[in-house]
């Protein structure tokens, strides 16, 4: 069981409260987690990443085990603690401006 953290403008969209706990089939990777949620909440798909490249949206980012995970390759394990749901997957909006 993967948890998830969403930022408050995709938890609105998506009609959650709290952090979001997805099964992931095989290894947990960013892929697989992105995989899996798009498919129990179709409304985030093209929010996270481009729906067609699959890459992460450029104000997207991807934290856990207080790590910066967002220019990691997409199927790299994820670490430890995230795959036995003891840390949460963090997916944060970045901020931009002066």
């Amino acid at each position: 069981m993967i948890r998830v953290v969403l930022p408050a403008h995709l938890r609105t969209l998506a009609h959650v409260d709290g952090e979001l706990k997805l099964d992931v089939e095989g290894q947990a990777t960013q892929r697989s987690v992105l995989d899996a949620l798009e498919a129990c909440y179709p409304m985030l798909r093209g929010t996270i990443r481009d729906q067609l490249t699959q890459e992460r949206r450029p104000f997207v980012r991807f934290f856990a085990c207080e790590e910066d995970l967002s220019h990691e390759l997409p199927d790299a394990p994820l670490p430890d603690a995230v795959a036995t749901g003891i840390e949460p997957f963090l997916v944060v909006g970045a901020m931009a401006g002066g």
